[in-house]
């Protein structure tokens, strides 16, 4: 699939937050409702620290309906940066891109393990590949990063929303009856519903979207 170049990778902080700055206000906030294939994309660091980490980047490609595997890419690299708090996307992008790029299905739909306008910068990795592929695009984040949420009810399908500056900017999401929730958050061409809407169709098991838990587990062996 086509991914556009466009921004050079940055060297610094300064050249990396202006990059955010140029691209947020690309940054769709409604789009489709329904999706076909959607693919999630983790990164396994296999080194201790350090900019020089060894990691490996996969995407898995699923068919939500069956949840059948479509395709899925690994590819293995360094990290691109330094480790700076709301800069991390970096770190990961230019190996995630090139995964992408090596697919021979486009995606209608990315699940990104991290985050989107629940960011520092309102610029997470959801958004950035968002804008990069121009495909819909969300987040789900493990913990929480950034603003301030209430816990969510008991069952699943129960969320508050996560509020930063004084925006709603995603949602603590229960996706197991009592089992931690997930912060969602949207990152491109989505809306916050249709991103509430679809975590759950693909969290029919487990706490986190099999999407992702595909490309983490093909991250990890590879």
């Amino acid at each position: 699939m086509r991914v556009q170049r466009l921004h050079p990778w940055p060297a610094t902080a300064e050249e990396a937050e202006a990059i955010q700055d140029r691209l947020r206000p690309r940054v769709e906030l409604s789009g489709p409702t329904s999706f076909g294939l959607v693919a999630g994309l983790d990164v396994h660091y296999h080194g201790a620290g350090g900019g020089d980490d060894a990691l490996t980047a996969a995407v898995a490609v699923l068919d939500p309906g069956t949840l059948a595997v479509a395709e899925q890419v690994v590819v293995r690299g360094k990290a691109a940066f330094p480790y700076v708090p709301g800069l991390f996307a970096f770190r990961e992008l230019p190996a995630l891109v090139e995964a992408l790029e090596r697919l021979t299905v486009t995606p209608d739909l990315l699940v990104c393990d991290g985050y989107g306008l629940a960011h520092p910068r309102g610029f997470g990795l959801a958004c950035h590949l968002g804008v990069l592929t121009g495909l819909p695009a969300l987040g789900v984040g493990k913990t929480p990063f950034v603003g301030t949420h209430e816990p969510p009810g008991p069952e699943r399908g129960d969320w508050t929303p996560i509020t930063h500056g004084g925006a709603v900017v995603g949602r603590a999401l229960r996706t197991r009856p009592g089992v931690k929730p997930v912060y969602v958050s949207q990152g491109h061409r989505v809306s916050l519903d249709t991103v509430t809407a679809e975590v759950l169709r693909l969290t029919p098991r487990y706490r986190l979207p099999e999407p992702i838990r595909h490309a983490d587990h093909l991250a990890r062996l590879s």
